[in-house]
This record gives structure tokens, sequence and C-alpha cells, in this order.
């Protein structure tokens, strides 16, 4: 397998995600919609000024209403926004709202992605779907689909496009392999491996369970990208899709686009 380079936009695979593929040409708006988050997840990369914090972003923008996240995705002709934090369901109402005002200012074919970690409820599912979110991206902290299969399948059930992304965590290869399986012939339309990054934020942590810096400038952990292309290799001919994000192409490919983007339209 070939790995996307750095500053490379890569045509689309056949069954990737809409959220990548505008992601990586650099056109989606990050909204940052909060930093509560009661997981506590090891491997956060997230600073500690993000942590828990009620405040939005907008990009690397604070913003204070949705006027100002609008008047963002405006100057970077955004094509689509990421929704994160956080959690973005942890202020599910907020959530919503953004949602529905990106919608109202950017149309609908404004695509809109969402990340969680909570099994959701399926009148949440219902009421997301309704508000117009496009795609709902779950963080399974089990690594098994079968505390969220619900949420899945009501999320598909109203019209959401449903995926799954998870860091490709190296001493987790069993439990990955068997998540495969899980995800076969399910509702789950791809699957996304992000490189493990060791970072400021989570280097205590990552120091604590053995890993180490792949090496060069990149921030990867050793033998995130050998287990993430393993997994690749294996969901082959299986009913999903499976994409791996490199730590180098998140640091210097996609947020550089999104970042010239924005710079041409200034």
């Amino acid at each position: 397998m070939q790995l996307q380079m750095a500053t490379e936009i890569a045509p689309p695979e056949q069954g990737e995600a809409e959220g990548c593929i505008q992601c990586q040409m650099g056109s989606k708006l990050v909204l940052f919609v909060t930093g509560k988050c009661h997981w506590g997840c090891d491997y956060c990369p997230l600073s500690d000024n993000r942590r828990e914090t009620p405040d939005m972003f907008a990009n690397e923008r604070r913003c204070s209403n949705f006027e100002e996240v609008i008047e963002e995705g405006k100057a970077m002709r955004a094509t689509g926004t990421g929704i994160t934090g956080g959690d973005p369901m942890l202020d599910f109402d907020k959530t919503v709202l953004a949602i529905r005002e990106l919608k109202k200012a950017f149309g609908n074919d404004h695509h809109i992605h969402c990340y969680t970690s909570i099994p959701i409820k399926p009148d949440q599912a219902k009421e997301l779907g309704k508000a117009g979110l496009d795609e709902l991206r779950f963080h399974l902290l089990d690594l098994s689909l079968e505390r969220y299969s619900e949420s899945v399948n009501a999320a598909h059930e109203a019209g959401i496009t449903v995926g799954i992304e998870l860091p490709a965590e190296p001493d987790k290869e069993e439990k990955l392999m068997d998540l495969l399986k899980e995800l076969d012939d399910s509702v789950v339309e791809f699957l996304n491996l992000n490189e493990l990054e060791i970072t400021v934020g989570n280097q205590g942590n990552m120091d604590v369970r053995g890993f180490n810096l792949a090496g060069g400038i990149t921030a990867a952990a050793e033998g995130s990208a050998e287990l993430a292309i393993k997994l690749k290799e294996a969901a082959d001919g299986m009913s999903f899709h499976v994409k791996f994000c490199t730590a180098n192409f998140k640091d210097a490919g996609q947020l550089r686009n999104r970042f010239r983007r924005r710079g041409e339209a200034t």
C-alpha cells in the first residue's frame, strides 16, 4: 500500500466518506463546539486550553456566537463543516443549533459531519437527521460495536451516513481485527483509522504504554501506521471502506490546504 504524501491531495478512494474528501481539500470549516468530555481517553491529543472549555472555535478563531462561525466559514469559502470537541453530544442542543445555522447560511449542499463517543438515543439520532446532519462518526470506546448498535442503526434510519473513526493503537491489533468482522455487513459505511500521535497533551500516558515516536519529523507513534495498513488490507472485500489518515498528512497536508484556502479568500 502506498501512503499518501504529506502535502498531496489524493484522488478519492471508492467508498471514501464525503467528509474526508472535503477535509483533504482544506474546504471544511472545523467547528470545535465544546471542550466537554468525560471519557478521559489516554491518547486524547487535545491541548489543555481546549479541555472542558464551553467556548466555540471556528478553525482557530474563538467565537462567541454563530454569526462569527458563519463569518469564518464564508471567509474560507467552506464547502462543509466538521463538528468536533470534546464530545459534541455533551452539548446536544448547541450542536443541533450549529447544524441548523450552518445549513441555513450555506444551504443543504453544505456537508456536515460530527463526532461522538456516546451511544446516543434513537430520538437524538432522529433530531440530528432532521436538523440536517449528513455524517456521524462514532468513536468506539471499547473497540466494539455492541453497545453502539442501536445508535448506529437509528442514525442510519434517520438518513445519516454512519462511520467509525479510531486511532490505530499498536497494542490493540486483536481487538481491531475483531472489530472488522463486527462491522462487515452492518450499516456502517466506513472506518477511518488515524495514525496515533504523541503530543504534549498525551505524552505522559503514551510513555506509560511504552509508545515511542516513529522517527523523523512526525508525531506518529511507532507501529501505528503498520497496524493501520494491515487492517486496511484485512478489510479488503468487506462491506465498508477503510481509510488510513497519516499524522504527516493531517499536519502538513490537510491543515496547510485549509490555511491556503483561507488565505486565498482574504
